[in-house]
């Protein structure tokens, strides 16, 4: 690994992360198992599900992400004094109609 590479350290670290999540849920679930609190088949669609979500393949679990960081930089940038693109674009856009108002003379 690159250790110049800080995005290739959070991935490292973000895969590794998730390696450990699913191990700890593994033996949460086999203890439930073996306690008679949950049903082995249960047990396996709870872990599936949960690596499922985290790689990306549960698309609404994928959207709720999405938004939350989408608030998160939002926030971001409005804490900092930046504007959004969007925001941006919509004062060109307003610019241009005054000037174009103006040009007419209404």
């Amino acid at each position: 690994m690159d250790s110049a590479n800080p995005l290739q350290q959070l991935l490292v670290r973000g895969l590794g992360t998730t390696n450990l999540v699913l191990e700890r849920l593994k033996a949460v679930t086999q203890d439930w198992v073996l306690s008679g609190r949950l049903d082995p088949n249960q047990a396996t669609a709870l872990v599936d599900e949960v690596a499922s979500a985290m790689r990306g393949e549960n698309p609404s679990a994928e959207k709720q992400a999405e938004r939350q960081l989408e608030r998160n930089f939002d926030n971001f940038l409005q804490d900092v004094g930046l504007a959004r693109q969007k925001e941006l674009d919509e004062l060109r856009g307003r610019i241009d109609r005054l000037e174009q108002q103006l040009r007419e003379g209404t």
